[in-house]
Order: C-alpha cells, then sequence, then structure tokens
C-alpha cells in the first residue's frame, strides 16, 4: 500500500447546477487538470474522482459531479449519480454561478455546506455582495468568493475547508476495545485467489498498519500453520484476527483467554453499526426457500470459483433455508433504492467504501424496515461463534 487507501480519506463532494464552475474550481484546488472543463452544459457526466494530499486537510478526495438541474433520461441518471456521491460526503461544496445568480436548493442532510460563489470576476461588486445575502440565507453561511478561472479566492476555500471538518468524519479504530498497547496479537491470513499476487488485501494491510501504531507485536500466519504458530509463542495472545471464513477452525484450537474476531467484523464495528448488524443476524434463522435475501459487495472484482459473497454465503445461507432461497448479488454503489422486496441484506466488510457511504446503506435499510448484516457478522452467526 503506497497511499492512503480513498475509502480513508476526507470525501469533498462539489455540488451545484450546470456550468457553475465546479470542474473549474475542482481543477483550481488539486492545481491540476483533473476535470474537462467546458461552457458546453453538462461536460461532466460521471463524477470524477482526484485523491490528494494538501496541507491542512491530509488525505483527501475531491468528487466532482453532474450538474443538478440536469434535464432528459440522460440528465437523470447523471442526477442520481450526483446524489448517490453525496451519501459518501464529509463536506459538501455548494457552488453556486454568479453570472446566472441562481441558488439551488441542495439534497444533503446532516453535512457541513460551505458555500462558493463563483465567477465573481464576471459580475459587478454589487450582485456579489446580493448573492452573498442569498446564498446565506439558503445556506447558512457565509460563501467563499471566487474566480476559479483566475485561481482568486482558492486558498479561501481550502481553509474553509479545513474549518468545517466535522469531528466525527474519520471512521473509529478497527481494533478499538480488542487490543492494548504492547499486547500480542496474531492474525490468521488466507493467501487465496481473492487475495492477489504480491500483495495483502486491504482490510489486511490497514489492520497490521494500526496494530503497528499502537505499538502492538504482530505475528502473521496462514490458517494451515495456526496451531503451529500458536505452539511457537511463549504467550498465549492477547487476540487473533482471522479471515470470516476460517473462524470456526480457528475458534476449535485457540485459548479461552484469546479474544476471537475477523477482519469483517472490525470493519463492521469501524464503519458500520455492529448492533444493528448482529441483531440483523439473527434474521438467518428465519429464512426459508421462499426468501429472499440480497448480498452487496463493495469491489468490482471478477469472481474467483469459490468467491465468499457469490458462491460461500449462498452456500450457508441455502443449507440452512433450503435450495430454493432466492439471492442477488450487486457490486460496486449500484445498491437498490427499495429494499423492501428482501427479507435480509448481507454487505461485504466495505472496505472500498468510507464510513459515511456505509453509513447511509444502514440508514436506508433501518427505514425501509429491513435487517442488514455483515458477512464476518452473518458467519459468526452461522457458526455460532455469537
Amino acid at each position: 500500500m503506497v497511499g492512503t487507501p480513498v475509502s480513508e480519506r476526507l470525501h469533498i463532494v462539489l455540488l451545484g447546477e450546470r456550468n457553475s464552475g465546479k470542474s473549474s474550481l475542482l481543477n483550481a484546488v488539486t492545481g491540476q487538470q483533473v476535470a474537462i472543463v467546458s461552457d458546453v452544459p453538462g461536460t461532466t457526466t460521471d463524477h470524477v474522482s482526484k485523491a490528494m494530499e494538501i496541507i491542512g486537510l491530509g488525505p483527501c478526495v475531491f468528487i466532482d459531479t453532474a450538474g443538478l438541474d440536469d434535464s432528459g433520461v440522460l440528465g437523470g441518471k447523471r442526477v442520481e449519480d450526483s446524489l448517490d456521491a453525496v451519501k459518501s460526503a464529509d463536506i459538501v461544496l455548494a457552488v453556486v454561478d454568479a453570472a446566472t445568480g441562481h441558488v439551488p436548493q441542495l439534497p444533503v442532510k446532516g453535512v457541513p455546506v460551505v458555500p462558493v460563489l463563483n465567477k465573481n470576476d464576471a459580475v459587478e461588486p454589487s450582485v456579489v455582495e446580493e448573492l452573498s445575502a442569498v446564498m446565506r440565507n439558503e445556506y447558512g453561511k457565509d460563501p467563499v468568493v471566487v474566480s476559479a478561472l483566475y485561481g482568486d479566492g482558492v486558498k479561501d476555500v481550502i481553509e474553509a475547508i479545513r474549518e468545517n471538518i466535522p469531528e466525527d468524519w474519520d471512521a473509529p479504530l478497527l481494533t478499538a476495545g480488542l487490543v492494548e498497547e504492547g499486547d500480542l496479537a496474531v492474525l490468521v491470513m488466507p493467501q487465496d485467489r481473492q487475495a492477489p499476487k504480491g500483495r495483502l488485501i486491504l482490510p489486511q494491510q490497514q489492520v497490521i498498519r494500526e496494530l503497528l501504531d499502537r505499538n502492538c507485536r504482530i505475528v502473521c500466519c496462514t490458517p494451515a500453520l495456526l496451531a503451529a504458530t500458536l505452539d511457537s509463542l511463549k504467550e498465549v495472545p492477547a487476540a487473533i484476527i482471522a479471515d470470516s471464513q476460517v473462524l470456526k477452525s480457528v475458534a476449535a484450537v485457540k485459548a479461552d483467554s484469546t479474544r476471537l474476531t475477523s477482519f469483517s467484523m472490525l470493519l463492521a464495528a469501524s464503519k458500520g453499526d455492529i448492533g444493528f448488524f448482529k441483531d440483523s443476524a439473527r434474521r438467518i434463522d428465519s429464512l426459508t426457500s421462499s426468501s429472499r435475501v440480497l448480498i452487496a459487495e463493495a469491489c468490482t472484482h471478477v469472481p474467483a470459483s469459490e468467491d465468499i459473497g457469490r458462491v460461500k454465503i449462498p452456500r450457508l445461507l441455502r443449507s440452512r433455508a433450503g435450495e430454493g432461497l432466492s439471492i442477488d448479488v450487486v457490486s460496486g454503489r449500484d445498491f437498490p433504492e427499495d429494499l423492501s422486496g428482501y427479507d435480509l441484506v448481507i454487505h461485504c466488510g466495505a472496505c472500498m467504501f468510507n464510513r459515511r457511504y456505509v453509513l447511509a446503506r444502514v440508514r436506508q435499510a433501518k427505514e425501509q424496515g429491513v435487517p442488514m448484516t455483515n458477512y464476518g457478522v452473518a458467519i459468526a452467526y452461522i457458526n455460532n461463534l455469537i
């Protein structure tokens, strides 16, 4: 891992109408030609992301979106894409075009908004004052006045972002409550087809880095070598963190005093709602051949022959509920707006998503009264480990 994963960066989403200068502002703030700039309305189609390291902000990612006023069938889909991007926003830049003077309402709740009045070079100072008052009334604070074309006010935008970073934007520690400084932790990590050659999968990388930061001692092994590894240690490890698929076999050989969890369950507690996930896992007991389950993967990898989400978890569920159990699988940012037809949603660990985006899906499930758990919690429940 050569850089901070996008999922661990501050997410800054640019919202506004077509031709308000969102793309120009993105290019000015990042100092790069990240997005195509044109006078043609609707130039930005799918949202464009740029990961940066900015002094005062640290690792962040800027997300440029299509205009909220886009129209037509394709325009409607572009707006849907923009609204989906908002779900991951830690901060929203509300970009208004001074030349048109239109201040749109934003589909944003519970996220800090930084109003930006762009193209101040195209209007008289009196117009800037009038629009600033309108934006103050709409967004609750004074706008940052800029000219993205000439780079005026860019530093002020960065400072405004810094001042509005929410305290809870970053996910809690993955290993919070599991280990203390100086503890010995054993990581059990299968190196199968889903672990690319020469690399560890992202959750393994993140846990190792965090344990090092917490001054813990780490021993890593594959499942086949776990027993020999434990025998070779001079002390009983405080915790074992394993792949979800081998939790049952690990539980059979660990000491009673050793805490056991999985990488997926750590992600569930850090990014999601672990209490809701545990409660929802009980729904597995009441699944039948006429039930319907949605399995959601955050990444869009090419499935392996023994893929956990597409093969192994469905096999476990059908062995309990019956072969007639209906299972749908979605990946990436594809996630149904209407979940009411499902008896249970099982989400992956979501290492590719940031915390706010995962919680948006959790909130959606709760609002629609649909139980939702995750891979690690579901597997642990099926194996009577929680």
